[in-house]
């Protein structure tokens, strides 16, 4: 017979234990992530997009409203993918080696797939890669992995388990966003089949609703009338739902008119013809036809990111046939704001085709991405709220318990990997000075996070948030600019002339950081 003083001492070592020690089983993970898709573009996080999958997740979970990524694609995947910030690891641009979109990351940071296989993970790749190396020599046991950002229903490079695929032809019925799913689901089923006994991590990144937009031709449909009264009007349409779910901002932001896209292209204004307006300008100054024009062009992107929803919801429903939801933590979040870079790429844009098909090159533009990225400013590539702020949501019925609950604490993509290696018996604790921490405080309601500082630095455009201060700047030559996140999320408010100093010293800390980042990428060159 065991005494009463051991029994309780065992009991409340048991206690101490993270959560998923205790478990009895490794929880299963499935990541998901879109690409430009805009903080405010989901039902709910205010949309009038029909998005029932992921909202159902909210509703048995968490939303996370002051969630943030680096404002571009490539940097936002390695800090996904590492748990470190994408200039540690080579994967933005810092001076005195080669990186940015061409970096090779330094042993030391592996990917979450890697560190997961030592910990008894099969993992599996869907989607969009935008990392250096190839998937199945960083830990994936399987992928699709979708090169071709150009084109949504012929693929022109894609691979298999690291093999490349044939061209598809565009009769073939192919639609990439519901092939990355297909393949997910293979995926799964095989697993269900052959290692059932084994948490799998299922990595599913999307392409959508990138531009150019391009979309079924049913789902177009469903958004035929939704944007016709435009940006400025369908904007405060989304802030007053915001304000209902309690996620909103202090403030609207305003529309700021003269900024365009990040990228100069004119000439590819002109062949998208005479309807297209490269600014966010005033709805009411625009002809009619140019209202229907861009009314489409928002329906397409509505359609993209419907049709996105409806294929998490058939992974999800993979996941409950094996049995596996209560114990799969999922996670949904985007890569970077919504965009308003506009370019013809790929096969070009012929203008005698429906809009949203096959050998269209159409991009929402800053007037539509202001309204994604409602109440918040710019875009994709500035590292103002707009362009940085993600959902996150994230649910787990067997280790999270709150349903349809907020956490409105600050966090960024860093923390994914510490969150998920904890829970996967994993140390989170990965030297070099990751800058990320777990999430898994923040699962409970009375759960604390608390980062010294988030940073960020992408082209110039630089930022450091210091628990709700924020100082921020638009390019290498741009003032610094301060806001209290608190009273003014949407950067309405500059404090920097009332508070130089505090300008002062988060300048220096981020600068400090910056330094830090730089040498730590130049320790260990390349050989």
């Amino acid at each position: 017979m065991m005494s009463t003083g051991l029994l309780v001492l065992l009991l409340a070592l048991a206690l101490a234990l993270p959560l998923t020690v205790r478990a009895a089983e490794k929880p299963n993970v499935v990541l998901i992530l879109a690409d430009d898709m805009g903080w405010s573009d989901l039902g709910c996080y205010g949309s009038e997009i029909k998005t029932p999958n992921l909202d159902k997740l909210a509703q048995n979970g968490l939303r996370f409203t002051q969630f943030y990524n680096t404002a571009r694609c490539w940097p936002s995947r390695a800090g996904l993918l590492t748990g470190y910030y994408a200039q540690q690891v080579r994967r933005d641009t810092v001076p005195g080696i080669k990186s940015g979109n061409g970096g090779t990351r330094p042993e030391w940071a592996p990917l979450l797939s890697t560190r997961l296989k030592s910990l008894g993970y099969r993992s599996y790749h869907s989607g969009k890669w935008h990392v250096d190396g190839k998937p199945l020599q960083n830990g994936f046991e399987r992928s699709y992995s979708l090169q071709d950002h150009d084109r949504y229903f012929a693929a022109k490079e894609h691979t298999l388990d690291d093999k490349p695929l044939a061209p598809i032809d565009p009769k073939s019925g192919y639609y990439s966003t519901t092939y990355i799913a297909d393949h997910a689901i293979q995926c799964l089923k095989e697993h269900d089949a052959q290692y059932k006994g084994q948490p799998f991590f299922t990595y599913l990144a999307f392409t959508s609703p990138h531009f150019p937009v391009q979309a079924l031709p049913e789902d177009i449909a469903r958004y035929k009338d939704a944007y016709v009264k435009g940006w400025d009007a369908l904007r405060e349409v989304r802030y007053k739902k915001q304000q209902k779910l309690g996620i909103a901002a202090s403030k609207l932001s305003e529309i700021e008119r003269e900024v365009g896209p990040p990228y100069a292209f004119p000439e590819a204004i002109k062949k998208l013809g005479p309807n297209e307006v490269n600014r966010p300008v005033a709805w009411d100054s625009l002809t009619k036809e140019q209202k229907a024009f861009q009314a489409t062009k928002m329906a397409i992107h509505a359609a993209m990111v419907d049709r996105m929803d409806q294929n998490i919801g058939r992974v999800m429903e993979q996941v409950k046939a094996m049995g596996a939801t209560d114990n799969t933590l999922v996670l949904f979040l985007s890569d970077n704001g919504a965009s308003a870079e506009m370019m013809v790429r790929g096969d070009g844009h012929d203008l005698s085709l429906p809009m949203g098909s096959d050998g269209t090159f159409l991009s929402i533009g800053p007037g539509w991405s202001s309204l994604a990225n409602t109440p918040l400013r710019r875009h994709k590539t500035w590292v103002h709220e707009g362009g940085i702020s993600t959902p996150l949501i994230v649910s787990w019925p067997k280790g999270i318990s709150a349903n349809n609950a907020l956490r409105t604490t600050p966090a960024h993509l860093v923390d994914v990997v510490p969150t998920i290696l904890e829970l996967a018996g994993g140390s989170t604790e990965l030297g070099h000075a990751a800058p990320g921490k777990s999430l898994t405080p923040l699962f409970a309601a009375d759960g604390t996070l608390a980062h010294d500082s988030l940073w960020w630095a992408h082209e110039g455009n630089r930022a450091l948030r210091v628990g709700d201060w924020k100082i921020v700047a638009a390019g290498k030559d741009s003032p610094w600019e301060l806001y209290n996140l608190k009273e003014s999320r949407a950067e309405t408010e500059n404090l920097a002339a009332k508070h130089p100093e505090r300008v002062k010293e988060m300048a220096a800390l981020w600068q400090a950081q910056w330094d830090a980042y730089v040498k730590q990428a130049l320790e260990n060159p390349l050989k």
